[in-house]
């Protein structure tokens, strides 16, 4: 009976323990959910003859024109329901827009227009959730790098980062620190896969020793993915410029 029951208090732990690291990936999954959520779109119209979304603090906006309706369906749900058309367009005042904004933009629109024709790719209406989420993995992968720009525009200086510049879809870095006697420029070329591929550069020396060989190191060891721009400006700092050369 003692063996039985030592033998039912073994099982009773390693269950607990099964529940315990169950318990964990469960945890650790959702957090994983909560952080990657490309749910970027909200509707703001959906009739019978069409459905309308928008993107990105109402600047990007996605009409989707339905084809006529099957009998007795009303609310147009019919997964099978033809799409006559999808039509993206920019509601962002380019004038008043901060650089930062106009950049994401043209890299949204970059993707939107590499994938052709879209009502190809969405030929009915059981295709529309894939293509809305597409769109929103790039709406909120260029939504981060619009916020990591604005956070180097605000607290570049911490950085040895003396200006941020962007010119159509490239951002040029101009660092200077007087401690290692080193400025240069650092040009990235962006696109709307970003951050999931590294980025093509070109390197301006201006004053010091500091060149295309030593920067490329640096650039090499940080890893894409997550505030990846950001992480590239920290490392060059904390590796070239902190120090006398």
């Amino acid at each position: 009976l003692c063996r039985e029951l030592s033998d039912l208090e073994t099982q009773n732990e390693q269950m607990l323990a099964q529940m315990n690291q169950l318990k964990e990936k469960e945890k650790s999954f959702q957090e994983l959910m909560e952080r990657y959520n490309f749910t970027e779109w909200e509707i703001t119209e959906w009739s019978e003859q069409q459905a309308v979304f928008n993107f990105l603090y109402d600047s990007i906006e996605l009409t989707v024109v339905f084809g006529p309706p099957t009998d007795g369906d009303v609310f147009s749900e019919d997964p099978s329901r033809k799409i006559v058309s999808l039509n993206f367009e920019s509601l962002l005042d380019e004038e008043k827009a901060p650089p930062s904004s106009r950049l994401v933009q043209r890299l949204i629109f970059q993707f939107i227009e590499s994938q052709g024709c879209w009502q190809e790719k969405c030929p009915t209406l059981y295709y529309l959730p894939q293509v809305l989420h597409d769109v929103s993995l790039v709406v909120s992968r260029c939504k981060i790098l619009g916020e990591e720009i604005e956070f180097l525009e605000r607290w570049g200086g911490k950085f040895n980062l003396l200006k941020t510049d962007i010119n159509d879809t490239k951002v040029k870095l101009l660092f200077s620190a007087s401690t290692a006697f080193a400025k240069f420029e650092l040009t990235l070329s962006l696109s709307a896969n970003y951050p999931s591929a590294s980025l093509p550069f070109t390197i301006q020396k201006q004053i010091g020793n500091i060149g295309e060989e030593e920067i490329s190191a640096v650039l090499s060891n940080v890893p894409v993915g997550y505030h990846y721009l950001q992480r590239i400006v920290t490392l060059i700092h904390q590796n070239l410029l902190q120090v006398p050369r």
